[in-house]
């Protein structure tokens, strides 16, 4: 889902198109989030797909691996947009 805000742009900043501009991508993560909340926490799920409910250090796990996704994302962007200009300068003379 960190993935999904980040490809709201190639070079802008999460800061300069924050996710709540796009309604449909926020409908979007909050279904799937409820999606794998209904998996994970009704029994019957569980059985079928044959995991377990995390419970909260299993969560934070999870953030604490998949939230540096949008800091890579920021530095990449930003290298994106600190040498844009000068690829363009180059190509164009």
């Amino acid at each position: 889902m960190f993935n999904a805000m980040n490809a709201i742009s190639d070079e802008a900043s999460l800061l300069q198109m924050p996710p709540y501009k796009n309604k449909w991508l926020i409908v979007a993560i909050i279904f799937s989030v409820t999606l794998h909340c209904v998996i994970l926490y009704i029994p019957f799920f569980n059985n079928i797909f044959g995991i377990m409910p995390l419970d909260a250090k299993e969560w934070g796990l999870v953030i604490i691996f998949s939230a540096p996704v949008v800091l890579l994302d920021e530095v990449i962007k930003l290298y994106a947009r600190l040498t844009w200009p000068k690829r363009r300068k180059v190509k164009s003379e």
